[in-house]
């Protein structure tokens, strides 16, 4: 079965999957991504009618089944039984409704929509739900019970499934959301329970922690700046990555449609307003994607169209090349679709090894002083690990690591990330002064595209900055001479050090 669906609930931008999906034999399901509230009357940019005449284009186009993808939650008991009421006089094939658990009404809305006779809900075992994942499957099956449609499954076997995610989640306690209750003010801000915890993450990564109600705020701020948009994979990324510049950069709605020509946006939020996710409903705010696209012109084709045909033997080839080895059929696959992270992903296996192959503790927490661990790194083929003692920090920031393998004595130096180096503070850019271009998040150099005395144009791109996965390219405010560039390639940028320094 496979789940299709686009981002801005854009029927072109499914055909071509759903196509492929039935020419293979397998089942399409096309996915309607709800968003608003179809029973608030002043909602309506997304009312009944939006999503049945959705419902209808999707089965006429060859879709098996109908989903539902309620990404962040937003679907009420009683707007369940009306949608799913609704729908199942529109359409006559099956129906699955997926939804997240963050306001804490997931159960209600779940018996609300099987109440009107939906076929497929989606559930997490108990110990893996509520809050931004699903409802509990266990609470589900009780929930029901003494009705027709309870689900027919092993309760203790779900139980016990249960006991199991339940030891194994407490690793991954560092990257939880760090909500512990029912958080109904999802309703507000309309965040996706598959994005709470990354873009907590990122604002973190970008010094906002602190801020992060701010950035809850702006978010639902930038949803009705962009036109009330569908907010899924990655349409809702795009809405965190603006969320994220205007709270760093202490931007307001007015300021952005004032400032625009001179702001550098993220480069998800530049793609969005060309088309390159597809079409909105309703089309783009006008005003606004003029300021943020400046000279560039949106497109209105689906953007698969652009794309030149790619030969993945000639990628294969590329890459054991590059990397004197070889490489499957699926390495092409991921390193078209995501360059960059896979081959920062080959070059982490030529440094460390297959990590995958250790126990979670282990990978993500490290060895205890005299903690010993088997490690299978093939079939037939285990290592003894023991970690003996870890010496003191070098002067070059490293320390020597004391271990055995097998029983054998070993020893190995490596850097220590944790020992804080004296590096001389950066030139600060004079927000005053129009020449200075400074950065706008905190985060890394990738590439200085220009050279000393070099004359741009305006627009013309002069670097590419990333900040917690979100890339952003700095263009040339106006036409003019590069006189000077105070960053490299790889270099630790913060919030408003000079990148480089232009002049007329």
């Amino acid at each position: 079965v496979f789940r299709i669906f686009d981002s801005l609930n854009w029927v072109k931008g499914m055909e071509i999957a759903m196509d492929a999906v039935r020419q293979t034999g397998k089942i399409a399901e096309a996915a309607i991504c709800y968003t608003g509230d179809i029973t608030d009357p002043t909602r309506k940019k997304y009312d009944i009618n939006y999503y049945k005449k959705l419902a209808k284009e999707l089965e006429q186009q060859g879709a098996h089944i109908l989903g539902i993808k309620d990404m962040a939650g937003l679907l009420k008991p009683q707007a369940a039984y009306m949608l799913i009421s609704e729908l199942k006089e529109t359409v006559d094939i099956p129906i699955h409704l997926h939804t997240h658990d963050t306001s804490g009404n997931g159960i209600y809305t779940y018996a609300k929509a099987i109440e009107a006779g939906v076929d497929i809900v989606d559930t997490a075992v108990s110990s893996m739900a509520g809050l931004t994942s699903q409802p509990s499957a266990n609470s589900l099956y009780y929930a029901l019970q003494g009705t027709d449609r309870q689900p027919n499954v092993d309760i203790q076997a779900l139980e016990k499934i249960s006991r199991y995610w339940e030891d194994v989640r407490k690793y991954y306690r560092d990257f939880e959301s760090g909500m512990v209750a029912p958080h109904t003010e999802v309703y507000q801000h309309e965040m996706p329970g598959g994005q709470y915890s990354n873009l907590q993450q990122q604002a973190k990564g970008v010094g906002l922690g602190d801020r992060w109600d701010e950035v809850k705020e702006m978010y639902a701020r930038v949803n009705q700046l962009f036109g009330d948009i569908v907010k899924v994979t990655p349409s809702s990324k795009v809405v965190g990555d603006m969320a994220l510049f205007m709270v760093q950069n202490d931007l307001t709605e007015e300021d952005v449609l004032a400032k625009g020509h001179s702001l550098n946006f993220p480069d998800s939020v530049v793609e969005l307003f060309q088309g390159y996710l597809g079409q909105m409903e309703g089309g783009f705010p006008e005003e606004l994607q003029k300021v943020i696209l400046k000279e560039k012109e949106p497109i209105t084709v689906r953007p698969g169209e652009l794309l030149e045909d790619v030969d993945f033997g000639a990628i294969k080839e590329e890459l054991e090349k590059e990397y004197d080895r070889p490489f499957t059929d699926l390495d092409a696959i991921a390193y078209a679709l995501y360059p960059k992270v896979f081959k920062e992903y080959v070059e982490s296996i030529d440094l460390y090894g297959d990590v995958s192959v250790l126990d979670t503790p282990t990978f993500l927490y490290g060895l205890r002083l005299g903690e010993e661990i088997e490690v299978e790194i093939e079939k037939g083929k285990t290592l003894f690990v023991k970690l003996v003692s870890i010496g003191h920090p070098q002067a070059d920031g490293t320390r020597i690591v004391y271990f055995e393998l097998n029983g054998q004595p070993r020893e190995v130096v490596i850097k220590d990330a944790s020992i804080k180096s004296t590096v001389a503070a950066r030139v600060k850019a004079d927000p005053k002064n129009e020449n200075h271009i400074g950065a706008t998040m905190p985060g890394t150099v990738i590439k200085v595209l220009v050279e000393k005395g070099e004359k741009v144009e305006k627009g013309d791109h002069l670097l590419i900055t990333e900040a917690m996965k979100m890339e952003t390219t700095v263009q040339a405010p106006f036409t003019g001479v590069v006189k000077d560039i105070y960053v490299n390639n790889g270099d630790a940028i913060q919030t408003g050090d000079l990148l480089i320094e232009l002049t007329l």
